[in-house]
């Protein structure tokens, strides 16, 4: 009993102690209030919306929708109701798109004080050049996903690659984002991918320049910097990074925009773990690049690239077992 008593009064005591913790939240507030007027840090408290990234997630789910019919759908589709599904969804994915590509425009216009753009309207109709060019972003989706399919014995069959391949999944979030990126939209695209990135792990700026026929196998740990240029019917597996060499402090004004990242020429394979750098590098057509290798210079075409087979050394547990006695004073 004494110890039951003893435990209330302690939560009595505790109860005492956070009541006067809670009493410091509003000075705590008000100090990270008076922070965001600090011009060294980053905030965007303003009056006109800002892009969303749920909102962007949205925006790629229903897209899946639309580029796989039925793959990725609320409801069952069936030729009957296909029309008034895809009119329902088409027009949904127009409201939301041409919203935040709205925002991503007013955001850089107040942002960096730049004259009106008219973003409301520039808004819709970007949003209906990009809804135009779906068919075409579908059938070049068909040919990355028959690629992947005939080049992976491991694959049962399309719908397999289609609902649980991390690689076309990456793939089909870049040729979106590339296409806004072409289309002059900012910030949108480098959004849609770095969500992507956190996904799969595959991290593909929007910018980059990728042909068709690609097949990224496995893909965890794939870089693909911004001024990437990759032919077709090019296959690369994880942890992959074709990047830009380090550049000095401060000089990062006079590299932007630059080719700073290597070219891939058509039908190269780049195995898992190899990393090519620099915007001068170029990968020939039909060349092989082995595992784990380091690249910073071009590689004519058809010509295999690898690292001289390691030395392994093995030992059984009577050789540790020798050593250890000789080793032994």
């Amino acid at each position: 009993m004494a110890e039951r008593v003893k435990k209330e009064d302690t939560c009595k005591i505790d109860m005492r102690s956070l009541s006067s913790i809670k009493g410091r939240l509003p000075e705590i507030a008000e100090d990270i209030i008076g922070s965001c007027s600090d011009q060294e840090c980053y905030t965007h408290v303003d009056y006109e919306p800002i892009p969303s990234k749920d909102g962007v997630i949205e925006i790629i789910n229903r897209l899946r929708e639309i580029l796989f019919p039925g793959y990725f759908s609320r409801e069952k589709i069936d030729p009957v109701n296909l029309q008034y599904h895809m009119g329902q969804a088409v027009s949904a994915l127009f409201d939301k798109l041409s919203e935040q590509i709205c925002n991503s425009i007013r955001h850089d216009c107040f942002r960096y004080d730049q004259p009106c753009s008219e973003c409301d309207e520039q808004g819709y109709r970007l949003a209906l050049q990009f809804l135009e060019g779906i068919p075409a972003l579908r059938k070049a989706l068909a040919v990355d996903i028959r690629a992947t399919y005939h080049g992976d014995p491991a694959a049962k069959s399309y719908d397999e690659v289609i609902f649980s391949y991390p690689g076309i999944f990456a793939i089909m979030v870049y040729r979106v984002a590339h296409f806004l990126a072409n289309l002059g939209v900012p910030l949108l695209p480098r959004i849609m991918t770095e969500y992507a990135h956190s996904v799969t792990g595959i991290d593909i700026h929007p910018a980059a320049k990728i042909g068709k026929s690609f097949v990224i196998d496995h893909g965890t740990g794939v870089v693909i910097g911004e001024t990437t240029e990759i032919g077709d019917n090019v296959r690369i597996y994880q942890g992959v990074t074709l990047g830009a060499l380090s550049i000095p402090k401060g000089a990062s004004e006079k590299f932007r925009g630059k080719k700073r990242h290597p070219t891939i020429e058509d039908d190269v394979i780049v195995y898992s773990g190899a990393t090519i750098l620099g915007g001068e590098t170029i990968i020939g057509a039909r060349s092989v690049i082995g595992g784990n290798v380091w690249l910073t210079e071009s590689v004519p075409p058809d010509t295999t690239v690898v690292i001289e087979t390691p030395r392994l050394i093995y030992k059984s547990k009577k050789q540790k077992l020798r050593q250890s006695l000789k080793a032994a004073p």
